[in-house]
């Protein structure tokens, strides 16, 4: 299993915050998806924002969440504002 650190966006403290969830590797992260993922920190931690959920989705696609597809970006800001 790979580290989550090996994936883009992903640094020590949302490794950590993952690993409070469940999502302990890469490819529980990439079997969970970006928004399941983002909804779970979001009920342990509700200060999690949006670039997190961009930073769970650019992890997934291999890149870094800034160079995100706009019509990606606009699905994952409705479905964060779902949250709310």
């Amino acid at each position: 299993m790979a580290e989550l650190t090996s994936l883009q966006n992903i640094g020590a403290e949302i490794e950590k915050k993952l690993r409070s969830i469940g999502i302990c590797s890469a490819e529980d992260l990439l079997r969970t998806g970006s928004k399941e993922a983002f909804f779970r920190l979001k009920m342990r931690f509700p200060n999690v924002c949006l670039v997190h959920l961009y930073a769970l989705q650019g992890a997934i696609d291999d890149m870094e969440y800034n160079r995100l597809p706009e019509e990606v970006k606009n699905e994952l800001k409705q479905f964060s504002d779902s949250l709310k």
